[in-house]
């Protein structure tokens, strides 16, 4: 019988199983492959290797590991330190900035305009001229009135020396009783009218003064209604001049929030367009009736202005301080935690998240921040609304 080693044709054949079929043929065993299995021995024996180095942890430890707790990460803005701070509730105010002192300058005299010397934005301080009003007519009528007066004093000279007669003369029974009181009656009536006549000479001295117009404070001229060469008369508007040393900030409130508002409260104040700066400001007075149709209370609000950087019908925002508390102890809304034991805090203790129970006192700030009890002075605790942080947690503080 005849023994086929490969069923494949010759051509088809590698050469190792070309060796094998003459091996076969000549009747010898063929030649196996042991490469594979030496790869295989290597494995096995590294796979052993391993298992003898390494051997498997106890149960014990085992257990440990499983039972590792957790740790959480925290950022550090989302923690906070408990210090005193003083709290403060305020009512929002809006409005513009007034000049604190204003004054609308007006003719007292009428007459022709000689000369103006002042224009809107010049700097003036009280007393200085701001025009001139021809004088001539003026100081006619006052010579005339003079002369008047002094007529009617010459006159009245006469009658009381008269009088004076008569009395004599009554008394000694020469002239009768009528002729008395009409002596008495003629000095009396010239004293009238030579009181009248020093009044007239008065007012006439007093506009002769008012034609030269002055400034009544010192401050800037904000307005200018009158040119050289008009006829004015008395009580014609010349000038309106503002001191800017002090503001008024007239503002307004709601009507609820007004009612928290008393004279003497210190405000805070901003303006627009003087980006970054705050100016302290206190309430002057609080108008107890609200504009018709807009529900609001108008406040007002004096302000200082050293440096002149305030200008009149600038915008304004402001906060006035209505209540205060000075070292109070308080958290934001935020990190306030409520379970059916009551409200509490989560407290760092070293690393370990701690229940502190605490009692809300009173809300600030619109709620915002709650006054509290039950924390001390440096505790630690979490502000952020976490809500699957638990006592009993692990964490790390982490930057940010």
């Amino acid at each position: 019988m005849t023994t086929t080693a490969h069923e494949k044709p010759e051509w088809a054949q590698s050469k190792r199983e070309k060796e094998n079929a003459r091996r076969v043929a000549e009747g010898l065993k063929p030649k196996r492959r042991i490469l594979p299995w030496i790869v295989l021995i290597l494995i096995v024996a590294a796979v052993a290797a391993y298992i003898l180095l390494n051997p498997a942890p106890p149960a014990e430890e085992v257990e440990v590991a499983q039972e590792q707790t957790l740790v959480r990460q925290i950022r550090q803005s989302e923690m906070r330190t408990v210090t005193p701070m003083t709290l403060a509730e305020t009512v929002k105010v809006t409005g513009t900035l007034e000049p604190g002192q204003r004054s609308e300058v007006a003719s007292q005299a009428s007459g022709r305009v000689l000369s103006v010397t002042v224009r809107p934005g010049d700097t003036v301080q009280e007393g200085d001229v701001l025009a001139q009003i021809d004088t001539a007519a003026l100081q006619l009528q006052l010579s005339q009135q003079r002369a008047t007066a002094s007529a009617t004093r010459v006159q009245l000279q006469s009658s009381e020396q008269q009088l004076e007669r008569t009395e004599q003369l009554a008394s000694q029974g020469l002239t009768t009783p009528s002729a008395l009181e009409q002596a008495r009656s003629a000095a009396a009536a010239l004293q009238s009218q030579l009181e009248a006549l020093e009044s007239a000479v008065e007012t006439a001295e007093l506009s002769l003064a008012n034609a030269t117009v002055e400034a009544p404070l010192s401050g800037t001229v904000s307005a200018r209604s009158v040119d050289p060469g008009q006829t004015i008369q008395a009580g014609t508007p010349l000038f309106t001049i503002v001191n800017l040393e002090t503001m008024e900030f007239d503002s307004a409130a709601s009507v609820n929030s007004s009612a928290l508002v008393d004279q003497g409260q210190h405000a805070t104040v901003t303006v627009t367009g003087l980006d970054g700066r705050e100016f302290a400001g206190e309430v002057s007075r609080v108008n107890p009736v609200a504009l018709s149709g807009t529900r609001t209370v108008p406040i007002y609000i004096d302000l200082d202005n050293p440096d002149g950087s305030l200008r009149g019908g600038m915008f304004a925002t402001g906060q006035i301080v209505v209540r205060q508390q000075e070292n109070a102890l308080a958290i934001p809304a935020s990190a306030l935690r409520e379970d059916a034991e009551g409200q509490f805090v989560l407290v760092l203790e070293g690393e370990t998240l701690t229940r502190k129970p605490i009692e809300v006192q009173r809300e600030w700030s619109r709620g915002s921040l709650l006054e509290v009890s039950g924390l001390a002075e440096g505790d630690v605790f979490v502000s952020a609304a976490f809500a699957e942080l638990q006592p009993g947690d692990t964490i790390l503080l982490v930057e940010g």
